[in-house]
């Protein structure tokens, strides 16, 4: 690969950008661990150092979070399957996405935490892994790692791609080192016509562009959840009501308390189940229940809710999917507040109903059409919600035909897997 006079001076601006931000990420990482101790650990490995051996002839998947790593747990278990001699890497950002590849693979998969896009970092990166793919998850643009990427030969791909409306705008002033990061890629497989647009807009070449659809349609939901739902709903009284607020954000914490809080001066006997997106929230919101005057359990400490609960705080990791299970109708947060939502697609998978707040523009696809299909309602405002949810509460044939539009929308838009592992099949490098 050969890079113009202009592109190495483009890049040269960039990377000494990066190096005067050295103070910020430190700075960053010290501010999250004083809220979460596991940003204290391995900070040598987001710098491109490692202790453990070197994983030449890899298969390296990256995927920022939680969210990205369920996404990517299909994909991940079909490439182990299909590839079983080749060692396969996951890296997050986060350590609780860290924490979620652990839960999913008890080690049988290698965990590192990406690296800094500096120089020197991607280039022990790229040397311990020597990788015969790269696979990156939605749209993570780095253009040193790329770069490096490109002059060590290696396939890149970006699998499950999307560019939204505002991200799309936002990289506009950025156009000659998004179209230069974009040239190493070797292949894009976008989940939609319009990312796939917006994709090539921005630099993307137009032959190295697929449409292969959503991979967060083909999520496995794991067995034995019914069963689980109802031991849980016995457990606190099957015939009560149950709401679920998912993936709730700092600002949408007090909007949640008032919504149930409201909800229960028509369903006396209705419980909260509540998921914080990030763990360093669950103590504060076990705590905010306990200060409007909810009788409040939580995940860690009590096991599960009983008969007397009014909130129970699902202060623990990888479970969300079985608490949706249980709950009669889902609020999945990051919606109400501008953070664009999260994976309206887990509680449509098990026949939740659910409903979002204005905020969606992380899963406009997604929610646009479970809107279409009846299977989730939109609402602008916590008002909105409160009366949505009381609405479906309140009409449990409603709830159930919503439940079944959901389930058949996400099991007709299934196969992305399928198409994005015949792209990865052509591009792994032979012996």
């Amino acid at each position: 690969m050969h890079l113009s006079l202009w592109q190495r001076l483009l890049r040269g601006a960039y990377a000494c950008v990066m190096y005067a931000l050295v103070p910020v990420m430190l700075y960053h990482l010290v501010w999250r661990g004083l809220r979460d101790r596991n940003y204290f650990r391995r900070w040598s490995e987001r710098f491109g150092w490692y202790a453990a051996a070197s994983l030449d002839g890899s298969l390296w998947v990256h995927a920022v979070s939680v969210g990205e790593v369920n996404a990517a747990a299909p994909l991940i278990d079909a490439l182990r399957t299909l590839y079983p001699d080749l060692p396969l890497v996951v890296t997050t950002t986060t350590p609780t996405g860290a924490a979620r590849v652990q839960s999913l693979w008890k080690g049988s998969v290698r965990h590192l935490y990406f690296p800094y896009d500096l120089p020197g970092a991607v280039r022990r990166f790229i040397a311990h892994l020597r990788p015969r793919l790269a696979v990156v998850m939605e749209t993570e643009i780095w253009p040193n790692l790329y770069v490096a990427i490109g002059r060590g030969g290696i396939p890149l791909m970006l699998v499950n791609a999307r560019l939204s409306q505002r991200s799309w705008r936002g990289y506009q002033p950025l156009l000659p080192l998004i179209r230069l990061t974009l040239g190493q890629v070797t292949l894009i497989a976008a989940q939609s016509q319009d990312d796939a647009r917006r994709l090539r807009s921005v630099g993307a070449p137009d032959e190295r562009v697929r449409v292969v659809g959503n991979l967060k349609y083909d999520l496995r939901v794991p067995d034995g959840l019914d069963a689980q739902a109802r031991l849980r709903r016995a457990a606190w009284g099957s015939a009560r009501p149950v709401w679920i607020a998912a993936s709730t954000h700092e600002d949408e914490e007090a909007r949640v308390l008032d919504v149930h809080a409201r909800l229960r001066e028509q369903f006396p006997g209705l419980l909260l189940l509540w998921a914080p997106r990030h763990p360093e929230r669950f103590a504060h919101v076990a705590e905010a229940c306990v200060q409007r005057g909810f009788r409040t359990r939580t995940r860690s400490a009590d096991g599960i809710a009983g008969a007397d609960t009014e909130c129970f705080v699902l202060d623990s990791m990888g479970e969300l999917m079985g608490f949706y299970a249980a709950a009669d109708v889902a609020f999945v947060g990051g919606s109400l507040q501008a953070i664009g939502g999260h994976n309206v697609l887990e509680p449509a998978a098990l026949a939740v109903p659910s409903v979002v707040g204005p905020h969606t523009f992380n899963f406009a696809d997604a929610t646009a059409l479970l809107r279409d299909e009846g299977a989730l309602l939109q609402v602008v405002d916590a008002d909105g919600l409160a009366r949505a949810l009381a609405d479906l509460l309140a009409d449990a044939p409603r709830r159930r035909a919503m439940g079944a539009a959901g389930r058949l929308t996400v099991e007709r838009e299934r196969g992305a897997l399928a198409r994005t592992l015949d792209l990865i099949a052509t591009r792994i490098q032979p012996d």
